[in-house]
């Protein structure tokens, strides 16, 4: 018997475009009642979040379409290699947490290059125990599991690493002012667009395993974007119509981010230096970092070898491997937060 999240779908597909459906050509087309298709829509736009006009005589649309998710289309985008080193690729409709999926996969003994994406999370995490916001079918919300043979102190700068195949990704799909906030946020015109949550377990010695989440703003209506404390922007202000599309967007970022935890594997962050300071965007910005009761400013002079924050304080130059910073009062105008932790953060929104 057909599921209700499974009819749910296929209803969404056939709306997906933004036209006009009778109730009757899509209780035709489906095999089900009107009254099931009402009722169906109903429960998507209270569970869903989803805007459904319903015209009297005339039928449902979605007020804005979609691009819903298909595993067998980002998989068929990829390189070989990148196909090759992606075990597989599940897609949900909702999850509480793309990463918390996956890191309980890895726990159950799921494959290196397992990936999971969802149209919505119900728990989105960002850092420091925020929340991030994840609209049904709007961005990419998508999560990576990697195996190592590295014990977990090695894997500090890997955010990093990860921070530029996606910025890579991006500045490929047009965006000319992508910039990295170390160590793992991704900004356009100093406003967030996107960011990762790392999260590493495994042995002292080795081995260990990694889910690398990331979360890219495509499409973000104010009203979505509510709760959001900080400057934000997604893919459609900064491209327009140039802006891709999920599915395609979806499978270059697994393939920049399976590539680089690859390549992580083979050099660790040395390879990634150089890119990762021709994106840094905050470069020479007078800064503050917090980490717990100590408060120190500085110049951001960009990180060390092993992923560290490098900072010219009146005492010297420091490194620092975790704490909060933010841009000082009066310096390049508004004042913006970041949690600089080399565990990886999932844009906190």
């Amino acid at each position: 018997m057909e599921t209700g999240a499974s009819r749910r779908r296929e209803i969404l597909h056939l709306l997906a475009d933004g036209g006009l459906y009778s109730g009757a050509e899509v209780a035709a087309r489906l095999g089900i009642s009107r009254a099931a298709v009402w009722k169906t829509l109903r429960r998507a736009a209270d569970e869903l979040g989803l805007e459904i006009e319903s015209r009297r005589g005339r039928g449902y649309r979605l007020r804005r379409p979609l691009e819903l998710l298909e595993a067998a289309r980002i998989r068929a985008a990829l390189s070989k290699t990148a196909g090759a080193r992606v075990a597989g690729i599940e897609v949900l409709e909702v999850v509480d947490s793309t990463n918390t999926r996956l890191m309980q996969c890895a726990a159950d003994g799921g494959a290196c290059g397992s990936v999971c994406l969802a149209e919505r999370q119900r728990a989105g995490r960002g850092r420091s125990g925020r929340g991030w916001v994840s609209p049904f079918g709007a961005n990419i919300y998508l999560s990576v599991l990697w195996r190592y043979t590295l014990a977990p102190a090695e894997l500090g700068g890997l955010s990093l690493a990860c921070g530029v195949a996606v910025a890579r990704v991006l500045k490929s799909s047009g965006i000319a002012e992508i910039g990295l906030k170390w160590p793992n946020d991704l900004h356009w015109r100093r406003r967030k667009l996107g960011g990762l949550l790392l999260e590493v377990a495994g042995e002292s010695q080795g081995p260990s395993h990694v889910v690398v989440g990331l979360g890219v703003n495509l499409h973000l209506s104010a009203e979505q974007a509510r709760d959001i404390d900080q400057p934000w922007s997604d893919l459609t202000t900064a491209l327009g119509d140039a802006a891709p599309k999920r599915n395609a967007l979806a499978a270059r970022l697994i393939e920049g981010l399976v590539d680089a935890l690859a390549d992580y594997g083979d050099a660790g962050l040395a390879p990634f230096l150089a890119d990762w300071h021709a994106f840094d965007a905050y470069l020479g910005e007078s800064v503050e970092v917090v980490t717990g009761e100590r408060r120190v400013a500085g110049i951001a002079a960009g990180v060390a070898g092993d992923g560290g924050l490098l900072l010219d304080t009146a005492a010297g130059r420091q490194c620092f491997h975790g704490g909060e910073v933010s841009l000082r009062p009066g310096a390049a105008g508004t004042k913006q937060k970041g949690d600089f932790t080399t565990k990886a953060t999932k844009q906190g929104k």
